[in-house]
């Protein structure tokens, strides 16, 4: 490649450096790297040039060279000559210091230029640079930073430039006066500080090992002074920021006596920083610096700052850290290292203020000193500064401990966590961190509202890092298994401490179950000796209680049940085996359980069969006394949770059954009903429950002590009417004895069977009755205490209960039955009687529920009594009074009548309402034809309305409202019979036939009750005058809305068989009868009887036929809901049916389907408006088809319906729906919708499930009703029925034939695409119609519309599909159509072309070459002009067309010759942005490729060309250049010339395709070929794209360009 192309290149390169697109600017510095890595210099040096040559170029511009000689530089600085070297050092220096001004982008960028080459060449970059660095002057900006930057990057070679560096700079430092050069030196001198201390650390590796720290130390010195007492000074806070790090850096190279003189001064100075800018870090971080030179030269100032320093430290500290603004996070941990290198030299001091400001009333201030405390005691582990500390520490986390803000808590235990690691536990009053870790373990949940504080510490979270602090300690601090077990045990019983039980138990098991593995002695506790520790059987009742609740606590159940099993041998000896079989299944329950499933009743009965099983194992009365005892006193802690002192309360029982001590047991039962709260009703029900539970093994006692409690002192009421007291002494006593009655109800319930009966009457009942009744002056009188009444009911009931279990086995009479019936009735009777306010009858009924059944029965009267009361209790409620809980049995059956009483009516919706109504319309009847007299004879004016409305009653729920309705009807014909001149004595057979119905009527079945409605018209029938039928009929079209279901069914039944006996003479009403009709439809719900008006309607059609079409189809459109049932009911009857189908056949034929409408007078144009008859008429037929009745006349004229509906769906397609005459709006219809509805029914009427499911998958019936994709949805279909219907097609075609020839081009078009489709199907050549199709489609081919004839072809390219067999006959028909096809000129959207060539795709498959030969180079040249095409359909089926020809074309030399002049185009249009395009040039490449004349071309495409493969376009074209130019070297010329052409394609991302082109050819082509091409052309071109509007063109001709070589 000549220079002059490279030249050309690069400077095309260097203009588009600057590209507006940032990945464009990235490519060409790529490609600019990649050329300058071939030939350094040389691009070096144009770049060079082009930076001298254009001295005003935008500074943007500028920066993007020198950044890109910047990359050359560094990855070929071995490469680049030294004169080069020189020369872009002396340029980069030129750039940098051009502009006295500071022009940060440009300069920077000559700068890192400049610390690229010094990595190599310090020499030269120094002799420059200083240059421009002279004593007395002060030198540029970016002279100063680009040493800085130096001294970074090459520590080793720049250090031994920095003393005579520092020299020159002390001068000029006084010198300087603007803000930014002090901030470039204080930068500088920062800079070189840190890398003389990083090659003093590093002496070993430096190439002069003799360099010392006093090397530096007076210049240093001497700089630090001007800094430090001038510059730091400066109002500008980024200057003082930068000068407070110099002075910090610099702090380690000053002499120590220097150092030591500075930092009284030093160190305030630092500290007033702080105060004067929000960036703290940096402070901080030089602090730390002064800091850590301070105290390892053993500074003795020091001392004297620590108050000032310790207090600004501590701000600092105290500080909130924001972890999303790193800075903070970082100036924190700088804070801290301070504090750490200050704890080195003054530990003492450094505590004392640490634990002074523990207690410090600012929050922030507690915050900070325990962040310090827990960074000393962590980071002092190696040393032994704090170990004398500890006690001191220990004793003063005390204070914070007592916070009550959440967030120092959580700091608090952040300590105690590093204070457990390093040994504070173990010391004395290290279980108070214990303590409190658990006290907040046990915090309950955060109620109120979140604060808006962003650190805010909820109680959650605080208890959730408690919880894991334990957990931690537990598993990892190995010696804290001491002091935690068996300590934690003493947690586990005090209630304050509930909600840390989880964590507590679980802390527990791990160090349990450790020690018990590793067989520890300390696992066995000694009880007597931990005094502090809760017993066994107080542990065993705490955890027994918690996992009786295993949701409550945070789930509390399961750990605590696990624990217990490690306890069992701590608990008794004897029960570890016990538990270790009993514990895993509960644990196994509780895993399967969710709260929600969880059945509580069964979980407690579990819990108490363990309890006892356990009591047993134990056999020790004296422990077990112990365990009721403990159990017993250990109530009281839950006061406040009634249900676990429940369960707690049957615990004590189950223990009491257990025990042999008598007196013991006695004096429980005294303990618990002296101490139990009576006033809670849940603690009155767990009291008795304890009771009746003890009473299974301690009858006697129980029921001696339960005596004895009752006469005792608690029930003595104070005598004085003075007591103020007195009420609530009552009150107290009232309580107390509920809670006795309800003991002796469970006494009675839980003793033993055989000793129970005895004991029912005197022991248990009388008490109940002598607690119940309270004597005054002797008399007794009865309470009025609900609390005794409820618990009263309750205890009789289970008395009553418990007898009933009894007398299975035994028989016995309970002789207190109606005593105790008769005092719950008197309760019952006593509630108010306007609302239920009680569980009273509630209670009172289940009690008799139990009572009723025991001897001795109740006599009849008794019964009736209790039943009358029960039912007048619940009557008189009022409706809205909704009973609690379960109903009873009385309840249910009544509950029904407790309804208010309205006035009678015959629809009414109340049965005996209805039966009051029509028992008077009896009378009334009876009462008119008694008295009636007749003078003239005439017909009697009310019987239809009076007949309508009561017959419907015959049918009617209730059997009286029926047989009394049956009596009316008989009474009503024989009111007619008199007005008619009939005799009063007179009697008609058919009337009189009425009364044996009557007997019918008592069976309610269904179709004996219609079969008599049935019987009652045909006798209405004959006796109704003609002029009451209207009535009559219209009466009962009211009756189809009737209250009761039964009733519109019989209104329905009777109206149905009058019309058909009766409807001929109603012509004219039929019109007003079907709008009634449609009206209500709306109100009926019953399915039977909108079925019966459907029938209604059909019998009126087969009456009077064209007078309900003309009325249904003179509805308003669309069709509401109640219209088209109507129509549907049409389909019912078949002949009817078939009548209708014809009608509208008929009717679709001979009217216009549309007319021509102007849009407006303004704009000019027309619309198709649908008219308005065929529109209704096929609305009307839609609906018919429905009826799935309507399937045989549909079948019987398939082939005609289908026809006209496909030909009314062609008229109908873009047509609008006509105006509405009321709101002159077009109907909400979508007209051609209608018409494919239609359709659909009518192939699933046909059966035609197949074709129906295709076209449902494929969306047909959306596409078929609109304009743009009906030819769409038309070829679906006639693929559908080729496919599922085939035998149904000959005649579907015949009658489709004369529609060819319509007027109508929409109804040519549809069945044009209903043919052309048919084609595409062997069913044409198996049933023979293949030349009828082939005859229309030639035919059409003339059409005078476009689209008709793009159909035509497309149907004769389909013959290659459906019948391949037939192409060869066709062939000079079909190679002519397709040839007139592609030069089609009345052809807009190119449609007819792309038909021609897709067709002929096809058919040349199955073509003989003899038919094809001699046109294949003519076919060729037709379509290259097409390759180009913007349609991207027509470039597809080009391509696709072209791969077709191939088979015609192998072995001849012409043809080989034609693939080659369209290779480029196909390669380039394999980045096409058409999908289908990429797809067809595969395959056209692959077919065609054994034609190309290379064998490793040929295997290229055929292995990578897949049109179901993605492509690595830039590979496969890299390997591809390679073979072109190994095997064509002599079409190089031709191939780089076509490529060119493509550089002004239309599409850009052929244009991209066609530079990455020539970038690998270029970069594959050896220099012997490069004389083949036209390199200044394709410079040319490169440089065109290189300004091209997209970017990725730009881009790659940009890549293209970098592989110039």
């Amino acid at each position: 490649m000549g220079e002059t192309d490279v030249e050309q290149v690069t400077l095309a390169l260097l203009d588009a450096a600057n590209d507006k697109d940032f990945e464009v600017q990235a490519q060409v510095r790529k490609s600019m790297l990649t050329l300058g890595n071939e030939q350094p210099d040389r691009v070096l040096a144009m770049c060079q040039d082009y930076l001298l040559k254009h001295p005003k170029l935008v500074v943007s511009h500028r920066v993007v060279i020198l950044q890109t000689i910047e990359l050359i530089v560094g990855s070929r600085i071995d490469a680049i000559s030294s004169p080069r070297i020189k020369s872009i050092i002396s340029l980069a220096s030129d750039e940098m210091t051009r502009s006295k001004e500071v022009v940060p982008d440009w300069q920077q960028a000559a700068s890192n230029i400049l610390v690229a080459v010094g990595n190599k060449h310090i020499n030269d970059i120094m002799e420059e640079i200083l240059s421009k660095f002279q004593p007395g002057v002060l030198p540029h900006f970016f002279v100063v930073q680009t040493l800085a930057n130096l001294s970074d990057s090459n520590v080793y070679g720049m250090v031994p430039f920095l003393n005579a560096i520092l020299g020159t700079m002390l001068p000029m430092l006084s010198l300087t006066k603007q803000d930014n050069m002090k901030w470039v030196f204080s930068s500088a001198l920062c800079h070189f500080s840190d890398s003389i201390s990083e090659y003093l650390a590093n002496l070993d590796k430096a190439p002069d090992p003799t360099v010392r720290q006093d090397t530096f130390s007076s210049e240093i010195c001497a700089a630090f002074d001007i800094l430090f007492n001038n510059w730091l000074q400066s109002r500008e806070s980024k200057l003082r920021l930068t000068v407070a790090e110099a002075v910090g850096s610099m702090s380690h190279l000053m002499a120590s006596d220097k150092l030591e003189e500075h930092i009284p001064k030093l160190i305030p100075a630092i500290l007033s920083l702080y105060k004067k800018t929000n960036e703290h870090y940096i402070i901080s971080k030089s602090l730390c610096h002064v800091l850590d030179a301070s105290v390892n030269m053993g500074s003795r100032v020091l001392e004297t700052q620590l108050d000032s320093l310790l207090f600004a430290l501590h701000q600092q500290v105290s500080t909130s850290m924001d972890y999303s603004n790193p800075p903070t996070v970082k100036n924190h941990n700088e804070v801290l290292r301070c504090f750490s290198l200050l704890a080195k030299a003054f530990p003492d001091r450094l505590v004392m203020l640490v634990l002074q400001r523990l207690e410090n009333s600012n929050e922030r201030s507690r915050l900070g000193s325990l962040a310090v405390l827990r960074h000393l005691i962590n980071s002092s582990s190696e040393s032994s500064m704090m170990e004398s500390k500890k006690l001191l520490i220990l004793a003063s986390i005390r204070q914070p401990m007592a916070d009550h803000s959440n967030k120092v808590k959580k700091r608090v235990v952040q300590v105690i966590s590093a204070m457990a690691h390093h040994g504070y536990l173990e010391l004395d009053g290290g279980e108070l961190l214990v303590r409190f870790l658990v006290q907040h373990c046990a915090l309950p949940d955060t109620y109120q509202k979140a604060a808006a504080d962003p650190e805010e510490v909820t109680n959650e979270s605080l208890r959730t890092m408690c919880d894991s602090t334990l957990h931690l300690l537990t598993t990892t601090v190995g010696r804290l298994a001491d002091v935690l077990w068996p300590k934690l045990l003493y947690y586990i019983s005090p209630a304050q401490y509930s909600n840390a039980t989880t964590p507590l138990c679980k802390s527990l098991i791990v160090l349990g179950n450790k020690k018990k593995d590793n067989k520890e002695a300390s696992f066995n506790i000694d009880f007597s000796q931990e005094v502090n520790l809760p017993s066994p059987q107080t542990l065993m009742v705490k955890l027994l209680v918690n996992a009786a609740f295993p949701f409550n606590s945070r789930g509390h159940g399961a750990p605590s049940l696990s624990l217990l099993q490690i306890l069992s041998v701590n608990i008794h000896l004897n029960i570890e085996a016990v538990w270790d079989q009993e514990i895993p299944p509960l644990l196994t329950l509780l895993e399967e359980s969710t709260a929600e499933s969880f059945d509580k009743i069964s979980w407690d009965e579990s819990l108490l069969k363990f309890l006892s099983k356990t009591l047993a194992a134990v056999d020790d009365d004296k422990w077990l006394c112990q365990f009721a005892a403990e159990a017993t006193t250990y109530l009281s802690t839950y006061n406040n949770a009634l249900e676990e002192k429940s369960f707690l309360y049957r615990c004590i029982g189950v223990t009491l059954q257990h025990s042999f001590n008598k007196d013991f047991v006695k004096k429980q039962l005294q303990e618990i009903l002296l101490t139990a709260r009576h006033n809670d009703a849940l603690e009155r029900q767990g009291v008795a429950l304890a009771i009746g539970l003890c009473a299974n093994s301690h009858l006697e006692g129980t029921l001696a002590k339960l005596d004895e409690f009752g006469k005792s002192d608690a029930f003595k009421k104070s005598q004085s009417i003075f007591n103020l007291l007195k009420d609530r002494n009552d009150v107290e006593v009232e309580k107390v004895k509920s809670t006795l009655i309800l003991c002796y109800g469970q006494v009675a319930v839980h003793a033993p069977p055989e000793k129970i009966l005895n004991r029912i009457d005197q022991d248990i009942l009388g008490c109940i009755s002598k607690h119940f009744n309270t004597k005054v002056l002797g008399i007794k009188v009865e309470t009025k205490d609900l609390t005794m009444k409820l618990s009263l009911i309750q205890s009789v009931g289970l008395v009553a209960k418990a007898i009933s279990a009894c007398v299975k086995k035994q028989g016995y009479v309970f002789s207190r039955k109606q005593e105790l019936i008769a005092l719950i009735q008197e309760f019952i009777k006593a509630e108010p009687a306007d609302g239920l306010r009680t569980s009273v009858r509630h209670l009172v009924m289940r009690t008799c529920a139990h009572l009723i059944p025991l001897d001795p029965a109740l006599s009849e009267n008794e019964t009736f009594d209790l039943l009358k009361v029960c039912v007048s209790s619940v009557f008189s409620l009022p409706p809205e009074t909704h009973t609690p809980e379960k109903i009873t049995k009385d309840e249910e059956v009544l509950d029904l009548k407790q309804r208010k009483h309205v006035e009678c009516g015959l629809s009414s919706t109340l049965d005996h309402e209805r039966e009051r109504a029509i028992s008077a319309t009896a009378h009334l009847l009876n009462h008119y034809l008694d008295n009636m007299t007749v003078k003239n004879m005439m017909s009697f004016h009310n019987l239809g309305a009076l007949l309508g409305r009561l017959s419907p009653r015959c049918s009617d729920p209730q059997l009286v409202v029926r047989a009394t309705a049956i009596d009316c009807v008989y009474i009503l014909l024989y009111i007619q019979l008199r007005y008619e001149g009939f005799a009063l004595d007179y009697k008609d057979g058919a009337v009189e036939g009425l009364l044996p119905l009557k007997s019918q009527l008592e069976n309610p079945d269904h179709s004996v009750l219609y079969k008599t409605c049935f019987e009652l018209t045909k006798v209405m029938s004959k006796r109704l005058p003609q002029q009451q039928m209207t009535t009559l009929v219209f009466m009962l079209f009211e009756g189809l809305v009737d209250s009761q279901t039964n009733c519109c069914r019989a209104s329905s039944v009777i109206l149905n068989t009058l019309l058909k006996n009766r409807g001929g003479g109603l012509q004219e009403m039929v019109p007003e009868m079907l709008e009634v009709l449609r009206v209500r439809l709306q109100s009926i719900t019953e399915d039977q009887v909108r079925v019966a008006v459907g029938q209604t309607v059909l019998i009126m059609a087969s009456q009077h036929l064209q007078t309900v079409l003309n009325t249904l189809a003179n509805q308003p459109l669309p069709y509401d809901s109640w219209t088209s049932e109507m129509w549907m009911a049409l389909g019912a009857d078949p002949i009817v049916a078939d009548q209708i189908i014809e009608i509208v056949m008929e009717k679709l034929a001979v009217m216009a389907p549309y007319v021509d409408k102007k849009e407006s007078m303004i704009r000019g144009g027309t619309t198709k408006v649908a008219t308005n008859k065929p529109l209704a008429m096929t609305c009307g037929l839609k609906e018919l088809l429905l009826n799935g009745q309507s399937q045989e006349p549909a079948l019987s004229k398939f082939p005609q319906l289908f026809s006209c509906l496909i030909v009314r769906l062609a008229s109908s397609v873009g047509v609008s729906a006509p105006k509405d005459n009321a709101t002159k709006r077009s109907a909400a219809i979508h007209v051609a919708g209608v018409a494919a509805d239609a359709l659909r029914i009518l192939l699933a009427r046909a059966q035609l499930d197949e074709v129906l499911k295709r076209l449902d998958e494929e969306k047909a019936w959306d596409a078929i009703r609109e304009l743009n994709t009906h030819v769409t949805g038309v070829t679906l279909l006639a693929r559908a029925m080729a496919k599922h219907a085939g035998p149904r097609l000959p005649a579907i075609v015949e009658c489709l034939c004369p529609s060819l020839n319509n007027i109508y081009e929409c109804q040519r078009i549809t069945v044009t695409a209903f043919f052309s489709e048919l084609l595409n199907h062997h069913v044409a050549t198996e049933l023979m119609f293949i030349d009828v199709l082939m005859n229309n489609m030639m035919e059409r081919i003339a059409d005078p519309c476009c689209t008709v004839r793009m159909l035509a072809v497309r149907g004769l390219g389909n013959i290659a599909v459906g019948s391949p067999e037939k192409v060869n006959k066709y062939a000079k028909e079909l190679l002519a159509a397709m040839s007139s096809g592609m030069e089609e000129k009345d052809d807009p959207g190119k449609l007819i072309i792309l038909e021609a060539m897709s067709g002929l795709s096809k058919v040349l498959l199955y073509l003989d070459k003899k038919n094809v030969h001699l046109l294949v180079v003519y076919i060729f040249m037709k379509i290259k002009p097409f390759l180009e095409s913007d349609n991207d359909d027509i470039r597809c089926a080009s391509i696709h067309l072209m791969g077709k020809l191939s088979k015609f074309g192998s072995g001849e030399p012409i043809f080989k010759d034609q693939i080659h002049n369209v290779l480029v185009s196909l390669l380039l249009h394999l980045v096409d942005p058409n999908a289908h395009v990429v797809k067809a040039c595969k395959y056209a490449m692959r077919v065609c490729a054994p034609m190309v004349g290379s064998e490793q071309i040929t295997a290229m495409f055929q292995n990578h060309l897949h049109e179901d493969k993605s492509l690595h376009y830039g590979e496969f074209i890299n390997d591809l250049t390679k073979y072109l130019i190994q095997d064509f070297p002599g079409m190089l010329n031709f191939y780089h010339i076509s490529v060119l052409q493509f550089f002004k394609s239309n599409w850009s991302e052929v244009r991209a395709g066609a530079a990455m082109f020539i970038g690998f050819l270029l970069g594959n082509l050896p220099d012997e070929h490069y004389a083949h091409l036209n390199m200044g052309t394709i410079t040319q071109g490169l440089v065109m794209l290189l300004q091209d509007p997209d970017p990725v063109v730009r881009g790659k001709a940009a890549e293209a360009m970098g592989r110039f070589h």
